[in-house]
């Protein structure tokens, strides 16, 4: 029974290194979240101090991802996940500061 779970779980880790980087996933995030900045500029909910800690995150994960897409053959399965975690970090951050007592 054990094997089995090792053996498995040593299948699944492999398939999953296998998976070729989803790039496109990586950019719609992208344009995801400048539009969720775009709507809290708008409706009032982000200050020009949070708005500009945003932009300046969300550009940051921009030229790591043109960094690594220069390395050549695409995005290799670490700097996939590595662009995954920056864009959830970014997410949350947004997210906070959308949904405090701050307001315009």
């Amino acid at each position: 029974m054990r094997t089995l779970a090792v053996t498995l779980a040593a299948l699944m880790t492999v398939a999953i290194l296998a998976l070729p980087a989803q790039a496109g996933s990586i950019d719609r995030r992208q344009h995801r979240q400048a539009r969720r900045i775009a709507e809290g500029v708008r409706s009032g909910e982000l200050t020009r101090r949070e708005t500009a800690r945003l932009l300046t995150e969300w550009a940051w994960i921009r030229i790591e991802e043109r960094r690594y897409r220069r390395s050549g053959g695409g995005l290799s399965r670490r700097e996939y996940l590595d662009l995954q975690r920056d864009l959830n970090r970014a997410s949350r951050h947004i997210y906070r500061q959308m949904h405090d007592a701050q307001r315009r």
